[in-house]
This record gives structure tokens, C-alpha cells and sequence, in this order.
């Protein structure tokens, strides 16, 4: 769960801090206020990519930094720096990271849509991507991911020995010249830095020995030089360790001190001892560094990647040079590694199509729940025959059918639906495949968008259902949705000084009927329409109370049932042992 968010100069944003509760928590304001910012800036503490762009004018760097209850009760704080260069670094718990690491610690934590991530159910090569997080089986799309990789590299050997006669002659003369040119100059994984090191040594060993030689004096050898002099300085805080026992810590590092600056003097003196400007030595620096800039220009842009081409001009002049015999042994690889492939392939699209079935059940019946009553669907898998068409996903095409009214065909998702119908679709099946565990954060960035009236209240609904078990931050520009939150947010921006701040605000009871009522009629707000807002609001909170005297209820009885039917037992186990 996320606890609290604290953001320094990113956008809009100049600065602010915000404190999260558990359930549902929407934030609301005008369009331009920072609302999505705030979203951004948890997106980059999971791991988004970050640019220069996000700095807000002025200012030398942006931070985010927030902090996450884990679902074991442990406390993880992770903050992200950017520059206004462009660098970025991230911390977990005050230790560096990679970004990797936070995508990482992110998955186990927040589950982020995007405003525009329906979209995606536009295109219907991006369903299959859907079907698979029901689906829920990593493992084994990972392992047909890695058969069609397989399959493409024994593929892509073999055809290199297809090539016709002259077209064969003039590659293997082409990749002769390259690699003749690559191992003429032979490079090595990691020279260029060792000598760009280098380069900087020798043209500077005039002035490295000069400050080398004064530092050792300084420290060691001069007539003031610290190390005899530290003597004294210990002796004076050892007199006051004696008359306050503060200085006692820093008495105890004496020794520690001491052996530092000695090791540190020692590799001064040698250093300067060893040093040597040699010109005949740095021009050899710089051609060898020259030939090496050429070979990355030209193969590159790292040394790395002239390396690796390196690799690949010997198997590709291997291949195009292979007997018959080599040939039929590439052949029987490739049917080999197809063979694979479909047999994996063959395993994820029936396991699939049973997921399909149950999808298209589920989905109907979580749209009807968000005003979408009568609708049809069909998740379709089809198979890819295709060689050609085949994607590390497998042999199968996947595409969302849908009929939103009654005596309507089915019909393909991306053609027919509108778009608070696509919102929809999105809404449930990311409900459908949220992860068992309770406390995590949801964010949902403008899940509105082309909806309003009784499926505005109906997606209110379905949020503030998920918020019983997850934590759930909404940004949202309907009273409907927002009059449902357990904590309203209201984020608003100003000028001043001639910048513009972002503020954000949480709003008391009355904070909420002002809001709600700019929601509902805009920036004139009539009487009339905040005593709508006031009973929006009133009509909410009766539902909540009487949803939670009900649970109450349930769990209740379920207690005493429990309870009686213990004794039951009890009273049966006693007779029993009588007879």
C-alpha cells in the first residue's frame, strides 16, 4: 500500500506531499492542475522511464520519493532523482538501484492504467497479451517465447546457406573484407577505456607528479606536514576525552586514522616515483585509440558491438562456406527447434482456448455490473498457419468479440465499441486479473473517459467494491465516481511570483459538496446543485453504512453458526464416548 508521496520540482509541480489511506482515494481538480503528474511520479518509482523534460524550468533536478507498506507489514521507502541533463538514479530503502530493481519491487506492489491504456483494445494483436495475464501462466508463455527464439536462430543459419551461388560468392567476399579489417586492428572487450584512462595519465604526468609530490610532503614529508603533527592533535583529545567522555569515539579512531593517511602517503610516494611522461608512449595511445574509433563508426557505435560482429562474420563465413553434409545437419536442427516450438505452442493455445471460454462468462458478467447488462462476448483464438505469422506468443491469433446490445451480432471489439465502452471492458478485465493479494495499490488514470450517467455510477461501484480489498487512487472528472471515495483529493494550481504551484488539498465534508457540485454544473454553482451534491453524498454514505451493518450481519451469524455447530460436536463427541 501506498503510504505517502512526496514530489520536489517535477512538472508543474514546485512541491508537495501527500499521505494515503487505505480504500478508495480519488483526486479530482481542473485539467492542467498536475493530477497525472501525481500518477506519473508513481509510474517513475516503478520503473518508467524518465526524461529531462519532466524537470520542472529552473530548477537543476526533480525528486519523488514515497513510501510502500509491503503485505508482510515491512516498510520500503524508494525515491528517483533526475537531472535536468537527463541522468536519473534510484534508491531503494536509501541503497542505489537499477531500474530493473524497481520494476521489480513495483510488480509486487502498484498496478498503474494509464488514461489512453484501453486504447490497446484497439489494436487486435495486443488482445493476446490480455487473454495471457488471465490466463496467468508465466512460466510457460516464457518457455514458448524462448522455443520461437530458438526456432528463428536455427531458421535464419539455415538460410544463410540457401543463398545462390553468386549472391554466395559476393557475401562471404563482403563479410571477408569486414572481418579481415575487425582482426587486423584486434580489438579487445573493454580496450578503449583502459586506454582512454591511459590517455589522460600520460597527458597530464607533468601535473600528476607535481601534485602527487606536494600532497606526500603535506602529508608526510614536509616540515608541516600532518601526519607528525596529528601527534598533538591526539594528545589534546585524549585531555578532553579525560575531562568529557564526548570525545572518547573520535580517541578510538585514532588508530584507524592513522593507518589510513600512512597507506594514503605511501601510494603518493610510489605513485610519483613511477610516473613517467612518455610522448612516444601516449602518440602510440592515440593511434591505437584512433584505429579503434574507426572500427566503431564503422561496426559499432561500442567496441562491444564491433566485438560481437566480429563473432557473427565467422558464423555467418562458416555457414555460407558449409558442405552438404553441415547443411542437412542445420536442416534437422531447424525441424528439431520448429518441432519444439509447436509443441509448446500447441500446449499454451489449448490451455488458451479454455481460458477464452471462461473469460468471455467472466467478462459478461462483470460488464453487466458496470451498466453493459445485456452484452455479448467472445474471446476468439484462432490458429496462425502460417510459418511466417508466428510470434514468440505462439501459433495463435486472439481477438475480443463483443455485441453491447441485445439482438446485435458479434462483432470485432476494435470496429464496433464506443469509447466509455472500451473504458469498461478495460476496467473489468483488469479487475479480472488483479493478484490475490490484498493491500495492493491500483491506480486508475481517468478509467471515465466517454462514460457518464448510470455507467459513471455503476464504475463508481466497481471501484469502491475493489477498494474493500485494495487500496484504490482514481483520478477522475465525474461527481458519480468521486462521491463514492473514502478520501477526496483536490489538486489545484496557481500563480505565483509569476510561476505556477500546484497545491492539493483534502477535503472536509463541506470541501466535498463544493467540489462535487463544480463537477456536476462547472464554475457557477447554483444552490440547487450543491444540495444535489449534499445528497449525492448523503446517499453514498447511507449505502456504505448499511453495506457495512450487513457484513457486519454476515460475519456475525457466521460466528455464531460456527460457534453452534462446535458445540454440536462437542455435545455428539460426549455421547460417543458415554456409550
Amino acid at each position: 500500500m501506498l503510504r505517502f508521496l512526496g514530489v520536489r520540482h517535477l512538472a508543474v509541480i514546485d512541491q508537495l506531499e501527500v499521505e494515503f489511506e487505505p480504500g478508495l482515494t480519488v483526486l479530482t481538480g481542473e485539467t492542467g492542475a498536475g493530477k497525472s503528474i501525481l500518477i506519473e511520479a508513481i509510474d517513475l518509482l516503478v520503473g518508467s522511464r524518465a526524461s529531462a523534460d519532466l524537470v520542472r524550468t529552473g530548477e537543476e533536478q526533480a525528486a519523488i520519493q514515497a513510501v510502500f507498506d509491503r503485505p508482510d507489514g515491512r516498510e520500503v521507502i524508494v525515491r528517483r532523482e533526475i537531472s535536468a541533463a537527463g541522468r536519473s538514479r534510484a534508491f531503494i530503502d536509501d541503497a542505489l538501484a537499477t531500474t530493473t530493481a524497481l520494476k521489480d519491487l513495483g510488480d509486487g506492489l502498484v498496478d498503474l492504467h494509464g488514461q489512453h491504456e484501453h486504447q490497446a483494445l484497439l489494436d487486435p494483436a495486443e488482445h493476446i497479451a490480455l487473454l495471457d495475464i488471465f490466463l496467468d501462466r508465466p512460466d510457460q508463455i516464457a518457455d514458448v517465447a524462448a522455443r520461437f527464439a530458438e526456432w528463428r536462430a536455427a531458421l535464419a543459419a539455415l538460410d544463410r546457406t540457401r543463398l545462390d551461388d553468386r549472391e554466395k560468392r559476393a557475401r562471404i567476399d563482403m563479410a571477408s573484407f569486414q572481418l579481415h579489417e575487425i582482426e587486423k586492428v584486434a580489438p579487445r572487450a573493454g580496450e578503449d577505456d583502459q586506454l582512454a584512462a591511459e590517455r589522460t595519465v600520460l597527458a597530464n604526468a607533468d601535473r600528476l607528479s607535481r601534485l602527487s609530490t606536494e600532497a606526500y610532503a603535506a602529508l608526510y614529508d614536509g616540515e608541516h606536514a600532518a601526519l607528525p603533527s596529528l601527534a598533538t592533535v591526539w594528545k589534546r583529545v585524549a585531555d578532553l576525552a579525560a575531562l568529557d567522555p564526548r570525545f572518547a569515539p573520535y580517541l578510538d579512531q585514532r588508530d584507524a586514522v592513522k593507518s589510513s593517511l600512512e597507506d594514503l602517503s605511501y601510494f603518493l610516494r610510489s605513485y610519483a616515483s613511477h610516473l613517467e611522461a612518455s610522448p612516444d608512449r601516449l602518440q602510440i595511445v592515440e593511434d591505437r585509440l584512433a584505429a579503434l574509433e574507426r572500427l566503431a563508426r564503422k561496426y559499432g557505435p561500442a567496441l562491444a558491438d564491433v566485438i560481437a560482429k566480429q563473432q557473427h562474420l565467422k558464423d555467418e563465413l562458416a555457414a555460407l562456406g558449409a558442405s552438404e553434409e553441415h547443411v542437412e545437419k542445420l536442416e534437422a536442427g531447424e525441424r528439431g527447434a520448429r518441432e519444439r516450438f509447436l509443441t509448446a505452442a500447441l500446449a499454451i493455445s489449448t490451455l488458451r482456448r479454455a481460458a477464452a471460454a471462461k473469460l468471455s462468462r467472466t467478462l459478461e458478467a462483470e460488464l453487466a455490473e458496470l451498466a453493459m447488462p445485456a452484452s455479448r462476448v467472445d474471446v476468439r483464438v484462432a490458429p496462425l498457419d502460417r510459418p511466417e505469422d508466428w510470434t514468440a506468443r505462439g501459433s495463435d491469433r486472439v481477438e475480443f468479440f463483443l455485441s453491447p446490445n441485445p439482438g446485435e451480432e458479434l462483432r470485432p471489439l476494435a470496429r464496433i465499441a464506443s469509447g466509455g465502452e472500451l473504458s469498461r471492458v478495460m476496467l473489468a478485465l483488469r479487475t479480472l486479473a488483479a493478484p490475490d493479494d490484498d493491500g495492493r495499490t491500483l491506480v486508475f488514470d481517468e478509467v471515465d473517459a466517454g462514460i457518464g450517467g448510470a455507467a459513471a455510477d455503476a464504475v463508481g461501484a466497481r471501484l469502491e467494491r475493489l477498494s474493500e480489498r485494495y487500496q484504490v487512487l482514481c483520478i477522475t472528472h465525474l461527481a458519480q465516481i468521486a462521491a463514492r471515495a473514502t478520501t477526496h483529493l483536490h489538486i489545484a494550481k496557481h500563480v505565483r511570483a509569476g510561476r505556477t504551484v500546484t497545491t492539493l488539498t483534502s477535503l472536509d465534508v463541506a470541501g466535498r459538496e463544493l467540489e462535487l457540485a463544480r463537477m456536476i454544473a462547472g464554475a457557477e454553482v447554483s444552490a440547487e446543485v450543491r444540495a444535489s451534491a449534499r445528497a449525492m453524498l448523503a446517499s453514498r454514505q447511507s449505502e456504505t453504512k448499511t453495506k457495512q451493518l450487513r457484513n457486519t450481519s454476515k460475519s456475525t451469524g457466521s460466528s455464531l453458526k460456527g460457534e453452534s455447530e462446535s458445540a454440536a460436536r462437542a455435545k455428539a463427541k460426549g455421547r460417543r464416548r458415554g456409550a
